[in-house]
């Protein structure tokens, strides 16, 4: 059993790896509250000690409660602490000979109160296989983990007839015995029905082994299975990771275009310089007409989550429209921006795009042909110019 868990670990890291790969992005969280979780779950589980095989699995099934705390790393690794636990069941067979002669079986019952620490490797087989999508209606995840049990042991039923039982006398019947602490390990199963960015309907399956918590009263081993169903909520901005190659490449562009501005500029003042030391030289005057194209790049700026011009943008609109009409055989592309620090990215996503839309609708208003613009829509990007509302931005430039 052991060799076939580290095989399958294995080839979960390895399909991990692969899917990673060939979606060619890593993700990672913006902010440390980012992808930070509690859950709580409800549920029963059952003893699979084997003297209740006898009596019955059905009659050991008992309540159970959790609660946990973790963080998703990335979209396919996490950890979590977990605490569960209230008590559990044991029956075991006891068979006497009474007075009469006859045969007599009965069953100790004993209850066991618990708690239950653990520490889970958290791998979402979802994202693993199929790639990140924060918009997946249910992923499923397998879980695995050492823990630390507390437990205390009751007896809370003799059998009728027997003077004495385990020197327990019938009417010490509730006495307990001292406080255990054993190691535990878990293995499991969680699915989780996406119900918003914040929160997670979960359904759990955990099977747990231990040294016996029931010591000479049961086997030296045992086991528990547990089915549980609870809610699952994600601080910070939700289950929100970023990719580290976003729709950024043109961020090298415009500091590319800063730079031969500014190269442009030292050769005007270069020349500006000339001039004045020739200033007692009569200039020849020359008249020179020549068709202007858009001096660099153009930005449109706009309010948080809206997509519409101010007046102050739809005046340099009028302006710009009579440069593209005079260049009609000159593409323009007009590329829309939103900030990543509010909003998720299909939200960012359709919001870059109508603010490019919207740009290229008033150029068309103005006498500009459609089919000189090209519009896109870039989404949430890393901040271009170093504060979050100056990335809700449509750039016009030529192609």
């Amino acid at each position: 059993m052991k060799n076939r868990l580290v095989f399958m670990s294995l080839l979960l890291s390895g399909c991990c790896t692969l899917a990673m790969a060939q979606s060619g992005k890593h993700y990672y969280s913006e902010r440390f509250q980012d992808n930070l979780f509690i859950s709580v779950g409800v549920g029963g589980q059952t003893c699979l000690n084997p003297d209740n095989k006898d009596y019955g699995f059905s009659h050991s099934i008992t309540p159970q409660l959790s609660l946990s705390i973790g963080k998703w790393i990335n979209p396919v690794w996490g950890v979590r602490l977990q605490g569960a636990g209230i008590w559990s069941k044991l029956n075991q067979k006891f068979v006497t000979k009474p007075n009469e002669g006859a045969l007599q079986e009965d069953y100790y019952g004993y209850k066991n109160k618990f708690v239950q620490t653990r520490i889970d490797g958290l791998f979402n087989i979802s994202n693993a296989l199929c790639g990140y999508n924060p918009d997946r209606l249910f992923t499923v995840s397998l879980f695995m983990g050492p823990g630390l049990t507390f437990a205390k042991t009751y007896l809370v039923k003799e059998p009728q007839g027997v003077p004495s039982a385990n020197g327990l006398e019938a009417k010490d019947a509730e006495q307990k015995s001292d406080m255990k602490a054993l190691i535990t390990g878990s293995l499991g199963l969680t699915g989780a029905f996406n119900v918003s960015k914040n929160w997670d309907i979960n359904l759990e399956i955990r099977g747990d082994v231990s040294p016996s918590i029931y010591g000479k009263k049961g086997a030296e081993t045992e086991g528990a299975v547990a089915a549980l169903v609870g809610a699952t909520y994600t601080f910070g901005r939700g289950k929100h990771f970023v990719a580290s190659a976003t729709c950024n490449h043109d961020i090298d562009a415009l500091n590319a275009e800063i730079n031969r501005y500014r190269e442009q500029l030292a050769a005007k003042e270069a020349e500006l310089e000339r001039a004045k030391a020739n200033a007692n030289v009569k200039p020849e005057v020359r008249t020179e007409v020549k068709e202007v194209v858009i001096a660099g790049k153009q930005a449109f700026f706009f309010r948080l989550g809206g997509s519409t011009l101010s007046k102050e943008d739809r005046v340099n609109v009028k302006l710009i429209a009579e440069h593209l009409k005079a260049n009609p055989s000159v593409k323009y592309k007009v590329a829309g921006y939103a900030d990543q620090a509010t909003g998720n990215d299909k939200i960012n996503q359709t919001l870059s795009e109508k603010r490019a839309q919207a740009v290229a609708d008033a150029l068309v208003a103005e006498g500009v042909d459609k089919d000189q613009l090209e519009v896109v829509g870039c989404g949430a990007t890393p901040n271009m110019f170093g504060e979050d509302r100056l990335n809700r931005i449509v750039i016009l430039e030529s192609r």
